[in-house]
């Protein structure tokens, strides 16, 4: 092999390496969180009628029969693409639109984690719910970036007793 046809080698796999990781690692990544959103729209069609609220207590009608605390949590990571993306971002500041729907996923999972061990205990209702959140350690441990992020939902679960 001659000198020229090294160096286009050499810059071959020191460009065209990376650059490959990370478009695979946005399509993977995408497609993953395609995929995670499709199995949550469907999910949630099952709660629709659900009742949930943020109210501390309940309407005086409702006549309770038991209830205990209900939560479900998860925790979500940016695929590799998108972390570059955020770190970019976050040297001209702004609004990081990438970690915008990690977040919204993370909510919207916790939230029916918590509605789906409401239902399997047996409650009719949550009520008073809140939600948490707090980022993971860091990725890289150079103290940017995030491994990712926990969403905790919790509220109590309440059976009504019937008439």
């Amino acid at each position: 092999m001659d000198a020229v046809n090294v160096q286009q080698a050499e810059l071959l796999l020191r460009v065209g390496l990376p650059l490959a990781i990370l478009v695979g690692a946005y399509l993977i990544g995408s497609y993953v969180e395609r995929r995670h959103f499709a199995s949550i729209r469907e999910r949630e069609q099952a709660f629709k009628t659900y009742p949930v609220t943020t109210f501390e207590s309940v309407p005086e009608s409702w006549q309770i029969g038991r209830s205990e605390l209900v939560a479900g949590n998860v925790v979500v990571s940016l695929d590799y693409f998108k972390r570059v993306i955020a770190g970019l971002r976050s040297i001209i500041g702004g609004r990081i639109k990438t970690y915008e729907p990690l977040l919204d996923r993370a909510r919207r999972e916790a939230l029916l984690r918590m509605l789906e061990s409401a239902k399997n205990k047996g409650y009719d209702a949550v009520i008073n719910v809140r939600l948490e959140t707090s980022r993971l350690a860091n990725a890289t441990g150079g103290g940017q970036g995030t491994a990712g992020v926990e969403m905790l939902a919790f509220g109590t679960g309440i059976t009504l007793l019937r008439r």
